[in-house]
């Protein structure tokens, strides 16, 4: 389940409910898929053929395209990212840098953790979406924002798009960004 850490008050927000009520407030969609639907040898694997890519957009294919007709999302793969993951640091660094889209970045994590770094409300500033199995999140367009690994550096996700080439991040340069 989705926890978030306000970063300027180390404020921690627990609980489905909460959480979607602060992400709500932030105009950052959150949901939650079944996690324990995907068969249990693609729970924790993190290195993924095509088949066991595609076995998990079967899977979660009734939810995935609730959630395309709701949003205009025209198409979806799977981002698989670990250790094993050629250029892991390279991409890291690549993720680790604010930006915004001009659609909505959407993750539905299947399998492991990860982050998203978004800039909230001036009351608010940044705050961190901890993510794991089972939670979907869309971080709207042109909101500020980043994605990065947790400790276990482990994260498998259906990615939704509008565009069929994909989104491109356009750098946000903002001096009151600090990294954790």
């Amino acid at each position: 389940m989705a926890e978030i850490r306000i970063r300027n008050t180390n404020e921690r927000i627990s609980g489905e409910e909460n959480v979607k009520a602060f992400l709500d407030r932030q105009e950052v969609l959150y949901e939650h898929w079944n996690p324990d639907k995907l068969p249990a040898e693609l729970q924790n694997k993190f290195v993924l053929t095509d088949d066991e890519k595609n076995k998990i957009l079967e899977t979660f294919d009734a939810e995935i395209r609730d959630l395309a007709k709701r949003r205009g999302y025209k198409t979806w793969d799977i981002v698989a990212l670990s250790d094993a993951t050629p250029n892991l640091e390279e991409l890291l660094k690549k993720f680790e840098q604010v930006h915004t889209h001009t659609e909505d970045e959407v993750r539905a994590i299947t399998a492991g953790k990860g982050i998203f770094v978004i800039k909230g409300s001036d009351d608010v500033g940044y705050f961190d979406v901890e993510l794991e199995a089972g939670d979907v999140i869309s971080v709207p367009e042109n909101k500020p924002h980043f994605f990065t690994l947790m400790e276990n550096r482990q994260i498998v996700a259906v990615r939704l798009f509008i565009e069929t080439e994909g989104w491109i991040a356009h750098p946000f340069d903002d001096p009151a960004f600090q990294k954790a």
